[in-house]
């Protein structure tokens, strides 16, 4: 079992369920496995945003603060339809200096595990596009937000 499955097993960091859309789905009536990244990336906004008083808008616009994928790694398990309920959720697997990796997971209503992945994340400065430091409030937030779901 790779290490995105064991982190979905227990409680996720942060969660929220969503319904698939149409717009969401190609000609065969399943998820256009790229829009699992545009709803995990809103997902990490949404979360951001209940971590931090400036929210992601904030970390990016005001203090400059750019938190790029540098990877992904993915695992497509079973399909999701137009109109299914389903969970997505990550999980912060680990928090360094200048990254962090998360893992996601999107489950149906069924149970039934739809898609997972591994996602490391940089910050970096948006004026020079170097890594930087985790800011130590953002750093604190994360960590404080995975120990209240127990990782």
């Amino acid at each position: 079992m790779s290490e995105t499955h064991k982190a979905a097993a227990g409680a996720p960091t942060f969660s929220r369920p969503h319904k698939i859309h149409f717009s969401e789905c190609d000609p065969a009536g399943i998820v256009f496995y790229p829009q699992y990244f545009v709803l995990f990336n809103d997902l990490i906004e949404s979360w951001i945003d209940t971590l931090m008083p400036e929210g992601y808008h904030g970390i990016l616009g005001a203090r400059r603060v750019g938190m790029p994928t540098v990877h992904l790694d993915v695992d497509f398990k079973a399909v999701s339809k137009m109109g299914d309920a389903v969970t997505l959720a990550l999980y912060v697997q680990r928090v360094g200096q200048a990254s962090l990796t998360l893992a996601w997971a999107c489950t149906g209503a069924d149970g039934v595990l739809r898609m997972s992945a591994t996602q490391t994340i940089v910050t970096t400065s948006l004026d020079t596009h170097k890594a930087i430091a985790i800011p130590e409030d953002l750093r604190e937030a994360i960590v404080a937000s995975a120990a209240r779901a127990g990782a």
